[in-house]
């Protein structure tokens, strides 16, 4: 794993043969994990794959310009905040698509040229500068927190990842705003109910915590208490002087639509997603949890510092014993 540089994934749709060698070469240097899936699957993919950057569409993946361009305006009406970059076969342009696909498809390039593919890419995924520190750290703490929380299971985490989708994960999530000097946004934390519960259910056996099976009130308690947990830890170690929030508080709605799984935190940022995996030695089950920053209201990487801590105020404090 490799916390300090987020990949991106990217769902492929180009049967190109050709062009499939120069596709993997590009993904491997540009930070980006590539994924296929049948044509029969695609539209429930769509519908459940939390963890896209964008599509990268070949001209030809339809069998004609008819089909495919229907394919292409059907993945935009499910998913509008995912970008279709569309490799063509000759025009580098999007002169000669039908207007219709020319409303969907928001840049184009051709095999022998990939640079307006690593445009776009730098464009809409990774258009956000994250800090080596923070990614790193955030995943220290957090990782270490979900250790005290859940003392027998061991916590790993996977290369964070950047997104521009807006699906939920699970059925449960906790929300809390981050503001400093340098960011204004949300942490949301998000996991599936019944894996957690069990989870929670051997994990209260073990310890004799409580008789009874545990309910989706333990799962609110440890979820909202392992958030303001790493919300805490977050706040010591990157938010330095509280005053400088105030220098802008401008506010936008939050949207979100159960029936679709869909929340919008009114930005179209990318997003920075961790995932955890909590793992049984016992019984080698694990459970995922998932953790996404969204810097939607302000961002200013280069006023980014972590917070040194006074030593001496940590020896004072009995944090800290010297040798």
């Amino acid at each position: 794993m490799n916390v300090n540089k987020p990949v991106s994934k990217v769902l492929v749709l180009d049967d190109c043969p050709v062009h499939k060698d120069a596709l993997k070469r590009f993904c491997d240097e540009n930070n980006l994990v590539g994924v296929k899936v049948s044509k029969s699957r695609l539209p429930s993919v769509l519908r459940s794959n939390i963890d896209l950057g964008a599509i990268l569409f070949g001209e030809g993946y339809g069998g004609s310009a008819e089909a495919s361009a229907e394919i292409a305006i059907r993945i935009n009406a499910v998913r509008p905040e995912l970008p279709i970059i569309m490799r063509r076969e000759s025009d580098p342009t999007l002169d000669g698509l039908p207007e219709s696909l020319r409303r969907v498809v928001c840049a184009t390039y051709v095999g022998h040229d990939m640079a307006p593919l690593r445009k776009v890419i730098d464009e809409y995924i990774f258009s956000l500068d994250y800090p080596n520190a923070l990614v790193r750290g955030i995943a220290e703490m957090t990782q270490a927190i979900l250790g005290d929380v859940f003392k027998d299971l061991a916590v790993a985490c996977e290369t964070p990842y950047i997104v521009r989708d807006r699906i939920i994960f699970g059925e449960v999530f906790s929300l809390i705003p981050l503001e400093s000097a340098w960011c204004r946004g949300y942490m949301m934390m998000q996991a599936e109910e019944a894996p957690i519960l069990e989870l929670l259910d051997r994990f209260q056996m073990t310890h004799g915590a409580r008789d009874g099976e545990a309910d989706f009130r333990d799962l609110n308690g440890v979820l909202g208490e392992v958030t303001n947990l790493i919300w805490g830890s977050f706040r010591n170690r990157y938010v330095g002087d509280a005053d400088a929030w105030l220098r802008s508080q401008v506010q936008v709605p939050l949207l979100v639509n159960h029936k679709h799984k869909y929340i919008s935190f009114g930005s179209g940022n990318p997003q920075l997603c961790f995932m955890y995996r909590l793992t049984d030695p016992q019984s080698g089950r694990s459970v995922k949890l998932h953790q996404r920053f969204v810097f939607s209201l302000s961002w200013s990487p280069e006023d980014f510092k972590e917070v040194e801590e006074d030593v001496g105020a940590m020896v004072d404090a009995g944090e800290l014993e010297l040798f």
